[in-house]
């Protein structure tokens, strides 16, 4: 066995690992489809190493030189259905058979030029690079890339270009007069080494991509409070200072709240009415707050909201506006009326969220003290003057 086919029998190995992992993460990951897809095209990808060899140890040289060279474009081809459906960016399925036909047809047509020629090389590799070229673009324009997604971009960028390196250096040294020569030349044993490379480093990186989305999943399933939708007080402190860090000195506010009398509602309605204001008040808050703001569950019956950018008087108005809907909670007993106490705190640094949070349970304190089914701003006095509803007035 010379050097060029020990590369081929690594680079299938490779390559059918590699399916077989991506088929194994398909069954944890929430892009199961694109998995599968990329499972797909190392499958396929795999087989060109058996045709290059059946290339020159059979005697049809040329339906083995044409496999070789399908098997590789619909693996890629492949590859590039599964980057389309992980970056949102799916590709026309007709375009896709139209593409692979003509390039098939194309390797047909040059097969019996003279090999080594600018116009056999050239029209042999561009089809890989048009295909692995696009999916870098797929990635690298797609939103919200992670510097994971920036790397496979770039990488993909390089292993297109790479092959159009190949086909000038089967120009420049040749790459045998025959298909059956390949196997023995310098040309290959550079090709089929730079591919191995290649292979294990776009594979183990669209394999990291995968596997950061199924920990990135798993770590929001573990900061989610499922009853309510909202974060638990883990993920809710992670939201609060990942916004703080986007702003440390900004103006920004805390309100926490709590569900009047729960426990007399589990105790005369049941616990399934008592699940059922949790998630209607959970989901009101969702629907209520502003797109970035900190929403949570940190207790059985306590909530709490993290405003960033936010006055105190605006915190004020939408606690009272909370507090209001409350009352109107759909899809409870007729003759359940549910309230809620809140408390209002501003927060100026990001080393004062501490004394925040302290101020605005003093204030919600004061609030159920004084009747509950109100809203009260840190530092405002037991005899404050409140409106029918039983709100502060503001």
């Amino acid at each position: 066995m010379n050097g060029v086919a020990f590369f081929l029998g690594v680079n299938f190995v490779i390559a059918v690992c590699f399916s077989a992992v991506f088929a194994v993460v398909a069954t944890r990951s929430r892009s199961r489809r694109a998995a599968l897809w990329l499972a797909a095209g190392f499958g396929v990808a795999s087989l060109s190493a058996l045709c290059e060899l059946l290339i020159a140890y059979t005697a049809a040289p040329k339906v083995w030189a044409i496999g070789a060279f399908a098997t590789v474009l619909i693996g890629m081809m492949l590859l590039r259905v599964g980057i389309g459906h992980l970056y949102g960016r799916r590709l026309d399925k007709r375009i896709a058979v139209f593409f692979v036909g003509a390039s098939i047809i194309l390797c047909y047509v040059i097969y019996d030029l003279p090999r080594g020629t600018p116009v056999q090389a050239f029209s042999y590799q561009s089809p890989f690079a048009v295909v692995l070229l696009d999916s870098a673009f797929v990635v690298l324009s797609s939103r919200g890339r992670q510097a994971i997604d920036r790397f496979l971009g770039m990488l993909m960028l390089f292993t297109g270009l790479h092959f159009l390196a190949k086909a000038g250096l089967a120009v420049l040294v040749g790459a045998g007069s025959v298909a059956r020569d390949y196997i023995h030349t310098n040309y290959a044993l550079i090709s089929q080494s730079a591919t191995a490379i290649l292979v294990v480093a776009v594979g183990l990186t669209l394999l990291a991509a995968l596997v950061l989305e199924i920990m990135a999943d798993q770590r929001s399933e573990s900061e989610k409070d499922t009853l309510s939708a909202l974060a638990n007080r883990r993920g809710f402190d992670r939201q609060v200072q990942s916004l703080l860090g986007e702003a440390p000195n900004g103006q920004h506010a805390v309100i926490l709240c709590d569900l009047d009398h729960f426990k007399r509602i589990n105790d005369t309605y049941g616990h399934h009415v008592g699940d059922l204001v949790i998630q209607a008040f959970g989901q009101l808050m969702n629907d209520s707050a502003p797109k970035r703001a900190a929403l949570g569950r940190i207790g059985g019956e306590e909530f709490a909201i993290f405003l960033p950018d936010t006055e105190v008087g605006t915190a004020l108005l939408f606690a009272q506006a909370l507090r209001g809907a409350t009352m109107t909670l759909p899809g409870l007993p007729d003759n359940l009326s549910v309230t809620a106490s809140f408390g209002v705190s501003s927060l100026t640094t990001t080393d004062g969220l501490q004394e925040a949070y302290r101020q605005a349970d003093l204030a919600l304190y004061t609030a159920k003290n004084a009747g509950r089914n109100q809203v009260k701003l840190a530092g405002t006095s037991h005899s404050d003057k409140h409106d029918h509803r039983g709100g502060t007035r503001i």
